[in-house]
């Protein structure tokens, strides 16, 4: 196969360029609504969950770390109530194993969810099976559900109470797009938690 060529890898920039600039035109409103739900959840000093496989899972950490840490080094407010329901090993492998893979994540949202808390969705295909049943779970419990998703969006496009459908098909610019946008919905809670203070 060989080394990319410099022409390959301007390709790629350029297609993750791209995709942001279609992620502005076609999603900025779902972004900002979905912020903004996000923001009262922290303001009330409810519960944000999140879950995903793979990639997803690191962003599921990476955006809880933002939140119940910070984001930015010049911003000190209160720690947020944020869970990757990703990062118990224990949780996961006993769940894994009774209960099988597909409930690895619902079973913790039953355990940790109460109305009013939110859980994010991350999943490029909208479609991850376990994600899906962690987000039928929360609708029972009356915790908000936002889907940051990709390609189509699949069934958790319709399921979700909010929805951002990264416009691409290609899983890796869908990943940086997700993680931009946990970044924005990190800024936008820190500024509701600041001002509330």
């Amino acid at each position: 196969m060989g080394e990319m060529t410099k022409a390959a890898v301007e390709g790629i920039l350029r297609e993750s360029i791209d995709t942001k600039h279609r992620l502005v035109e076609t999603q900025f409103e779902a972004i900002l609504a979905c912020g903004q739900a996000l923001a009262d959840c922290a303001s009330r000093n409810g519960l944000i969950m999140l879950c995903g496989n793979g990639g997803s899972a690191a962003d599921s950490q990476h955006i809880a770390a933002e939140l119940v840490v910070r984001l930015r080094s010049d911003v000190n407010r209160r720690a947020i109530k944020a869970l990757a329901l990703t990062t118990d090993s224990s949780i996961l492998t006993a769940g894994g194993n009774d209960y099988g893979f597909d409930r690895v994540f619902s079973r913790q949202v039953e355990a940790f969810g109460t109305s009013g808390d939110v859980l994010i969705a991350i999943s490029t295909s909208g479609t991850s099976r376990n994600v899906v049943m962690a987000v039928e779970e929360a609708r029972q419990r009356g915790v908000r559900t936002i889907g940051l998703l990709g390609g189509t969006g699949g069934v958790l496009a319709k399921l979700c109470n909010h929805s951002v459908i990264v416009p691409s098909a290609v899983t890796a610019r869908i990943q940086e797009c997700h993680i931009l946008i946990g970044h924005v919905w990190c800024e936008m809670i820190e500024a509701r938690v600041t001002s509330d203070e």
